[in-house]
Order: structure tokens, then C-alpha cells, then sequence
């Protein structure tokens, strides 16, 4: 059975499994969608926002890009589809929440850190150049750490990267103010299988615990 085979034969199972079983859910997407939460999260296959965040079709407003990078106001191209994909859910979808999410491993990191990799990549090149910044910080702090170490950080760095350029458009940079939108820098760790989220009182991506709620006196 061929990669494509196995593809049709995973929308039967979805259908058969959630789309009949769950028919009057379905028929409320069909009218209209109403999710809370952007995401914009890596193209990486291994990094899928829907299945690591455990979200039914209709939960989240995502949008996947090399790396997931946001570019500036200044740096955003006409037409731009992240950006018009971003606009959308702001203001027609209203959501109220954006989510950067990042990854370790990132390939489009990588190729920022190791321009050799990708100099005959005219697209990529051009695209990765946006988190430019983060890398230049990460080099003026420090240039002596771990490689794996600094990939880390770089790659941390380009998710708080996103997470201002997002402010440089007046049209989120008020909604955040007036706190009808919020924004949340997240980054999942491929081997460790674990989350880990921007903490601004730390400055630093801290392993997310959830709280067990508490069991009920009898």
C-alpha cells in the first residue's frame, strides 16, 4: 500500500470513526467556524498543533509556515498569506488568542545557523532571514555554547521574535492592549515530548505543569 493510498484510506477511518459518530458536531462546523486560538506553528511534519494540543477540527485557526515565523510590519511582502491568514482570524474570526509555537530539531533554524546549508535556496533563505535578530542576539551574548544548546536557544528566540514582530501591526498591538487578545510563546521538545512555555516573569521557556484538580471532600 503506497503513502497516497494510505491517506485516502485515512479519511474512511476518519468518517467512519468521528464524522458519522459525531454528525451534529460536524453539521455546526458546516455553518460556520468559531475558534478561539491561532496557531502559528512549523511545517515540520513531526510538529502537528491539532494532535499535540489535542483539539477537535473547529478549536483551533492554524497556520503553518518554515519555522514558524511572523514577519515584522516592515518586513511582511504584498500579497503576504501569513499575514492574511493572521488578519483574518483577528479581525473577522475574532479570536483571542495567538500562539507561536516552536520546535526543537527545526530544520529552517538550522539553515539560518548554517546559511552553507541553504545559499542555493533562494525561497527558504529569504524566508528564514526573518528571525535574522534572534540569532543575532544569541551572538552577542554568547558564542561558546553546546551546538545542540545554541540551536535551543535560537530556536526559542525566533518564537519571542514572532511574538514582537505580531506587536508591530497596530491592529494586534491594541487588541493586546485593551487585553482582548493574548499572545503566548510556546516550544515543544521532540525527544523529550514535552512543552515548555514563555514564562516574561523568568525570561526563560518553562516546562508546562498542569495542576491536577482537586478530588472533592466526601
Amino acid at each position: 500500500m503506497d503513502n497516497f493510498h494510505q491517506l485516502l484510506q485515512g479519511f474512511h477511518n476518519f468518517k467512519q470513526k468521528y464524522f458519522l459518530k459525531e454528525r451534529e458536531y460536524f453539521e455546526s462546523l458546516e455553518k460556520s467556524q468559531n475558534p478561539k486560538t491561532l496557531v502559528v506553528a512549523c511545517c515540520d511534519s513531526r510538529v502537528d498543533p491539532a494532535i499535540l494540543l489535542h483539539c477537535k477540527p473547529g478549536e483551533l485557526f492554524v497556520i503553518r509556515n518554515v519555522a514558524a515565523l511572523i514577519p515584522s510590519s516592515d518586513q511582511a511582502d504584498s500579497p503576504s498569506a501569513v499575514m492574511a491568514a493572521i488578519e483574518y482570524g483577528v479581525k473577522h474570526l475574532s479570536v483571542e488568542h495567538i500562539v507561536v509555537l516552536g520546535h526543537s530539531r527545526c530544520g529552517g533554524i538550522h539553515g539560518l545557523m548554517h546559511p552553507e546549508t541553504i545559499c542555493n535556496e533562494k525561497y527558504i533563505w529569504q524566508w528564514v532571514s526573518i528571525a535574522a535578530p534572534a540569532l543575532d542576539r544569541l551572538n552577542d551574548l554568547t558564542d561558546d555554547e553546546p551546538p545542540e544548546v545554541r540551536a535551543r536557544h535560537c530556536e526559542e528566540g525566533a518564537v519571542l521574535l514572532s511574538l514582537d514582530n505580531l506587536l508591530s501591526y497596530p491592529w494586534i498591538s491594541s487588541k493586546v492592549e485593551e487585553g482582548s487578545l493574548k499572545l503566548h510563546a510556546l516550544y515543544y521538545d521532540l525527544g523529550k515530548g514535552e512543552l515548555y512555555r514563555f514564562s516574561p516573569e523568568k525570561e526563560d521557556f518553562l516546562p508546562l505543569v498542569l495542576k491536577t484538580p482537586k478530588k472533592s471532600a466526601k
